[in-house]
């Protein structure tokens, strides 16, 4: 495999190491890496000399940036529909990962972000360091939470979830971890020695104890003494009556946020509550990412999208027209439609065992979260 390549591929004892290659755009996932890193995931699975699988990004920066976010604007601007055939593969790696019969061990290093969640926080052991920032920013773009964004967030303790899939915010290693989004902190100079104590490990219990022996507390996160708000606000039905309890609430952050959530896509942020909500009740991940395709689909066709785009990342001026620009004005109807049946254009991972990414398997890697 050359040095161009979208992943990179090495093995060291019982380790494949697959490592996501696009440095320059912070390892961002088109459809050229996704279907790589999903064909490496095949072939370890099926190789009996691969005992554990770790992916990682290459870089300083992170793991991943999340999904080719100029790439996508341009097809929305052409009309196009290769962004569809980009996420109905992305969903499905994404399906696979979450249930991969083998240790699939993130680390999480740097930046984590939007589809970098989809191909970490689904695996079963998830490494965050001190440099970890992990976040789902859909919303600041006109999109909405996907690759299993909401299913993951939508089980965090409390409303924190909420929060996370509304404002976009990032988090560092203690609140991934107090949200469910990681398992482990490792210092980040101390990857390599894991990774190489992994080179021995065999069955999931060395991986285990391999993990357990360089996991270390991380230092103290912001989430848990918001709760008290964060619970409180975002208990209400709607967006604006969570930004109407967040003015009125006494603590300094609530009002930020009630500022913050102001100048995103009202649009946006109605189907993300709707997205999460309905998420918590999805019997499982699979169900909830024939929903992000859904919701992904409609708001790929949204004219918001384009325009969240243009103003933070093509033009930056940071000054959107959202349509329409206020959250009393999107309609319940318009929400609705974002979750309605695709037809012949399901993503269709959720009927059983015999969609891609199957039913959970006795001897499923993610087993591994009972050993922390």
């Amino acid at each position: 495999m050359t040095d161009d390549a979208p992943v990179l591929l090495h093995t060291d004892g019982r380790v494949r190491h697959i490592t996501l290659n696009r440095p320059r755009v912070l390892n961002a996932l088109d459809h050229a890496s996704v279907r790589a890193l999903d064909e490496a995931l095949v072939a370890a699975e099926d190789d009996e000399t691969v005992a554990v699988v770790v992916v990682s990004g290459a870089g300083t920066r992170g793991l991943c940036a999340g999904g080719d976010i100029r790439a996508l604007h341009d097809d929305a601007r052409a009309g196009g529909t290769a962004s569809l055939d980009f996420w109905r593969d992305e969903y499905r790696l994404n399906a696979r990962i979450h249930r991969y019969r083998k240790p699939y061990v993130a680390c999480m290093d740097g930046i984590v972000m939007g589809g970098g969640v989809g191909i970490s926080a689904h695996g079963s052991v998830r490494i965050v360091t001190e440099r970890s920032r992990v976040a789902m920013p859909e919303t600041a773009i006109g999109f909405v939470p996907d690759v299993g964004g909401t299913y993951l967030l939508s089980r965090a303790p409390g409303e924190l979830g909420t929060h996370l899939a509304l404002t976009g915010r990032s988090v560092g290693a203690a609140d991934a971890l107090l949200c469910g989004l990681a398992d482990h902190h490792v210092l980040s100079g101390d990857l390599p020695a894991l990774t190489a104590a992994l080179a021995g490990c065999t069955t999931p219990a060395d991986v285990a104890r391999a993990v357990r022996g360089h996991a270390t507390a991380p230092e103290a996160g912001e989430l848990d003494a918001a709760r008290a708000w964060i619970d409180n606000c975002y208990t209400a039905d709607t967006v604006g009556d969570i930004v109407d309890r967040l003015r009125d609430h006494g603590a300094p952050a609530a009002k930020e946020t009630a500022a913050t959530l102001l100048t995103l896509s009202p649009t946006a942020l109605a189907v993300t509550l709707a997205a999460v909500r309905r998420a918590r009740a999805a019997g499982s991940l699979e169900e909830s990412l024939d929903q992000d395709f859904r919701v992904s689909t409609r708001a790929f066709a949204h004219p918001d999208f384009v325009e969240g785009v243009r103003a933070r990342i093509v033009d930056k001026d940071y000054a959107p027209r959202w349509v329409p620009a206020r959250t009393e004005d999107v309609r319940e109807a318009d929400v609705a439609r974002y979750f309605a049946p695709l037809g012949a254009g399901e993503l269709g991972l959720a009927p059983g065992p015999c969609a891609e990414g199957g039913a959970a398997r006795p001897e499923d890697g993610r087993n591994l979260r009972n050993t922390r």
